[in-house]
């Protein structure tokens, strides 16, 4: 357990940013998955319309650090590519 009064203040800090990310990661997670289940679905429209909603969600998880950028763009790539196969 932390002793000292700064050691105690940056627990309670990191208990703040914790919950904090936890919901972000969450909303970001909710977000790629309508888009998974869109492609899984088959449905094109509503994957392409998914996608843009969960890209900024992605690039603000990884700009306030809940995810590395290049992690965000890699996913974001990635869906792309599988939405664009399905016309294919």
């Amino acid at each position: 357990m932390a002793n000292t009064r700064s050691a105690k203040k940056a627990v309670r800090q990191i208990a703040r940013r914790t919950e904090v990310n936890k919901a972000r990661r969450s909303h970001m997670r909710s977000s790629v998955r309508k888009v998974e289940e869109a492609i899984a679905a088959g449905d094109k429209a509503a994957a392409e319309a998914a996608l843009r909603l969960a890209q900024p969600e992605l690039m603000r998880s990884a700009q306030k650090g809940v995810l590395h950028k290049n992690t965000a763009s890699r996913k974001v790539s990635r869906l792309s590519h599988r939405i664009s196969q399905m016309g294919a």
